[in-house]
């Protein structure tokens, strides 16, 4: 299948690792040039090298804070001057989950959770919006969590921050269209460094990852009996970035191993 990104321009928020540095990957693969961001220049660095291996000259790494104003438009400014003034996928990747009940979620931390969730997704299509509009067929998708739709006890300002984002991003799917497509992918457990340091901090230091990961599947009642690896949310977001999925939009495509319980 052509997937029709020869010669495209992408960004990728939190580009440095996981979902995102795998999502990048793929897009340089498929024939796109792409820009990624973080907040550690030397997590940057490593990730750069990385892409550039695949194909020389085809990344742009800047280190951007997305929750900053100000830098997520400078990081605009210099896309726009490295791409050719168009961009035709913006992926808003960014921010982790919280655990806490509402019982142990301070006002200051429900302001934290709501402020990066709803902001890392505001400011970058803010600032990117205008060479979304300079491009001929562009998309925004972003990850977000299945907890917007199954919200889990123990992540209660999370959960409710996810639902949120959904309803802001369908709302911007129908505001944008026709021209800019609007998708997000909802994922359930991925493997990731939040679950690697978790691993790491294990009571029973006697259990490999592979038993660990393996209860936690289990545990959470995955039906696929694993964690999800970064590449197959990855996956998932650059056919929807794609011209293969010219005719969606508005759409959450779950990637979760079969664990959601809704309908």
């Amino acid at each position: 299948m052509d997937l029709g990104l020869s010669n495209s321009v992408a960004v990728v928020t939190g580009g440095s690792s996981g979902i995102g540095l795998a999502t990048a990957k793929i897009l340089i693969a498929e024939g796109a040039r792409v820009a990624i961001c973080g907040r550690d220049a030397a997590r940057l660095a490593a990730a750069k090298e990385k892409l550039d291996a695949i194909k020389p000259g085809a990344a742009l790494a800047e280190v951007c804070d997305v929750l900053n104003a100000d830098a997520v438009k400078a990081f605009a400014d210099k896309v726009a001057a490295w791409g050719g003034s168009k961009l035709d996928l913006l992926v808003n990747n960014a921010g982790q989950g919280r655990v806490s009940t509402f019982a142990n979620t301070t006002d200051a931390q429900w302001r934290e959770e709501l402020d990066l969730k709803f902001f890392s997704q505001i400011l970058p299509i803010r600032a990117f919006k205008p060479l979304l509009d300079a491009a001929p067929a562009p998309a925004i998708v972003a990850v977000n969590s299945l907890l917007s739709l199954q919200p889990e006890a123990h992540m209660v300002c999370t959960s409710a921050a996810r639902a949120g984002v959904q309803n802001l991003l369908k709302s911007l799917a129908t505001e944008f269209a026709p021209h800019i497509r609007v998708n997000t992918i909802l994922i359930g457990l991925v493997d990731s460094g939040q679950w690697q340091r978790r691993f790491e901090a294990r009571t029973d230091k006697t259990q490999t990852r592979e038993a660990w990961y393996g209860a936690l599947a289990r545990d959470k009642k995955i039906p696929l009996q694993r964690l999800g690896e970064p590449e197959e949310p990855a996956r998932a977001i650059v056919f929807l970035g794609s011209q293969a999925a010219s005719y969606i939009t508005g759409a959450s495509l779950e990637i979760s191993g079969g664990v959601s319980r809704f309908i």
